[in-house]
């Protein structure tokens, strides 16, 4: 099980939220948008990583993955992030946030699953209530930026429409309309511009246009040197 120390921003201000985690999932393969997730594939392939025989696929990690933290370690530079909605089951409720689905590149041309679990992800500290973005889901943005050569580059941008419905999502997951308490299942993600780099920092925001808000979130890659 993994704790963090949330804060919830509803409409009605800020209140802190202990969330226990006990089962973390990655929706990978999540688009809507057939085009762009054939991108996806395409970049994916590129670097030796094969298409999955269905989708979507939902990847178990080890909840003690999740972080807040602003640097996560890594034994080698073959790593990126991609930005993701996050959905999380926390005391009867569903909230919402974002964060990075930071993988092992290398790694990730023989084992998905494996690539997924050798890296932390990173989550933003803030959430919503997912009932106030229910309603005007499809029109929520994700976009990141990755320091690259000391430069700060877009790296991936676009509608939330482009991947499942958390209704869908969630569906494909359990078979059932909700979350079980506990879980933490990240929503799928979309292209980068420009092709799959890595990079030494990244950052990740979920933009609601409509009620004017975001979410921010970023963090500082460490590579752990080997000696000897």
């Amino acid at each position: 099980m993994k704790t963090l120390a949330l804060t919830v921003e509803s409409r009605t201000g800020s209140s802190p939220l202990t969330a226990a985690i006990d089962e973390l999932v990655i929706g990978g393969w999540a688009g809507r948008d057939k085009a762009a997730m054939e991108h996806h594939m395409a970049e994916l392939e590129a670097l030796g990583v094969k298409r999955p025989t269905s989708t979507p696929v939902y990847y178990r990690v080890a909840a003690a993955r999740l972080t807040t933290d602003p640097v996560i370690e890594d034994v080698g530079a073959n790593s990126s992030g991609e930005v993701e909605a996050v959905l999380f089951a926390c005391g009867g409720k569903t909230y919402v946030g974002v964060g990075s689905d930071h993988t092992d590149r290398q790694v990730e041309t023989y084992g998905i699953s494996v690539s997924k679990q050798v890296c932390d992800k990173p989550v933003a500290a803030a959430v919503w209530p997912y009932e106030e973005v229910a309603g005007h889901w499809d029109e929520l943005i994700l976009r990141s930026f990755a320091v690259i050569d000391g430069e700060r580059r877009l790296y991936q941008e676009g509608p939330i429409s482009g991947l499942l419905a958390p209704a869908d999502l969630i569906r494909g997951f359990n078979g059932k309309a909700t979350l079980p308490e506990g879980t933490a299942i990240f929503g799928g993600t979309m292209p980068a511009i420009g092709g799959i780099q890595m990079a030494k920092r990244f950052e990740g925001e979920l933009e609601d246009p409509v009620l004017r808000r975001s979410i921010r979130f970023g963090y500082d890659l460490k590579i752990l040197p080997i000696r000897g």
